[in-house]
């Protein structure tokens, strides 16, 4: 059984930083591509960055130059540091992993975590 576990969500002030994790579990990890997305409240879920098996990477134009996404093979985790938080990146933010190759479209990726809340405050 796959399983994706997300964790580092908090609250934080407008212009701090957090640094989310997730541990994926039930798959070979270095061969998927991993991706994190976030879903507002009345909003449509979203791609916020994603990296592939060949470490190869992609950002959701708000976020670039403020978030990164890495991944360690050998703990199995893929990280996003995000810097300059603003209110707007407030969100549930989920991981997940695809055998495709890398992208930012949700409808590519066949296991979820859960997610982790972030809010940011002003």
């Amino acid at each position: 059984e796959v399983q994706l576990v997300e964790s580092g969500g908090g609250s934080v002030q407008s212009g701090g930083s957090l640094r989310l994790s997730c541990t994926a579990s039930g798959l070979t990890f270095s061969r998927y591509s991993m991706g994190w997305f976030r879903q507002a409240p009345g909003k449509e879920r979203e791609g916020v960055a994603a990296i592939g098996a060949d470490g190869s990477t992609r950002y959701e134009e708000s976020v670039k130059g403020r978030f990164t996404i890495s991944r360690d093979n050998a703990e199995n985790t893929v990280s996003l540091q995000m810097g300059s938080l603003k209110p707007e990146d407030t969100a549930m933010y989920r991981c997940a992993a695809t055998s495709l190759p890398v992208s930012l479209g949700p409808v590519f990726y066949g296991y979820w975590g859960h997610g982790t809340q972030v809010t940011v405050s002003s």
